[in-house]
């Protein structure tokens, strides 16, 4: 298949904390030379398109705020187009509230009869946090997840990400999210689609999560690349539900794919 645009995970498969994963620069470059159209998609929502292209400027990589989606994008957009001027109460860092406000949502604190309870990583999550979110749960708030990730990478190793808090308030609000809206969700899928302008069958994913990235790629109908430089290993490849149609050392062996 000759792929016309390509989907970059972030955290595991181009960066690893503020430096690029080794090979990742070599990899961006093929894809370059190819003349493929990209996009950056990340699950993590604690930082506004704008600061991920600081971010990657910073590893070396020239990219802009425009190819750059997050699932604090996703989430904005969504609860803005479902709820537009909705009561919100947020668990979730400043970058995700500031998306939320410059939305036109209304952040608010979980007495405020909340219409909408957004949940997120937030590094200083507190008990009273989760106090403050089952109260908002309780009287009937839709409830959404920016993304389902347990753990995520971090410079110094794995660390918990959005879906441990999402867990733990679906725990005590005894109820699922009404929607988790990073990868691999359909609002995710449309929205990188949609932005750039391509088939399914034209798009390849590369990422380092089999169940979001992967997951994000196969339900679509896209082509999918797993990159061993993150979460992924031999064990949880022979475990998954979720089969790449390709297994890459690190996205430097992507040339592998392209030149096939």
């Amino acid at each position: 298949m000759e792929y016309r645009g390509v989907v970059l995970d972030v955290d595991g498969t181009v960066v690893r904390g503020d430096e690029a994963i080794p090979g990742a620069l070599d990899g961006l470059a093929a894809i370059e030379a190819a003349g493929l159209d990209r996009l950056f998609v990340s699950n993590n929502p604690t930082k506004k398109p704008l600061a991920y292209e600081e971010r990657l400027r910073g590893a070396g990589i020239d990219a802009t705020a425009d190819e750059i989606v997050t699932s604090g994008t996703t989430t904005t957009s969504y609860v803005a187009e479902q709820h537009p001027g909705a009561k919100t109460f947020c668990i979730g860092e400043e970058g995700l509230r500031d998306q939320l406000r410059e939305a036109g949502l209304e952040l608010v604190s979980a007495s405020d009869d909340p219409d909408v309870v957004v949940v997120s990583i937030d590094r200083e999550f507190h008990y009273d946090d989760l106090r403050d979110a089952y109260v908002a749960l309780r009287d009937g708030a839709t409830f959404y997840g920016t993304d389902p990730d347990i753990v995520i990478p971090a410079a110094d190793g794995d660390i918990p990400g959005s879906g441990a808090i999402i867990h733990a308030v679906s725990g005590v609000a005894g109820r699922d999210p009404d929607a988790i809206l990073g990868k691999p969700s359909p609002v995710a899928r449309g929205i990188v689609l949609d932005r750039l302008g391509l088939e399914p069958e034209e798009v390849l994913v590369v990422g380092d999560r089999l169940d979001t990235d992967i997951a994000l790629g196969t339900t679509a109908g896209m082509g999918t690349a797993v990159v061993r430089t993150g979460v992924t290993d031999d064990a949880t490849l022979a475990a998954s539900d979720y089969e790449p149609d390709y297994v890459l050392d690190s996205l430097g062996d992507i040339e592998s794919i392209l030149s096939g």
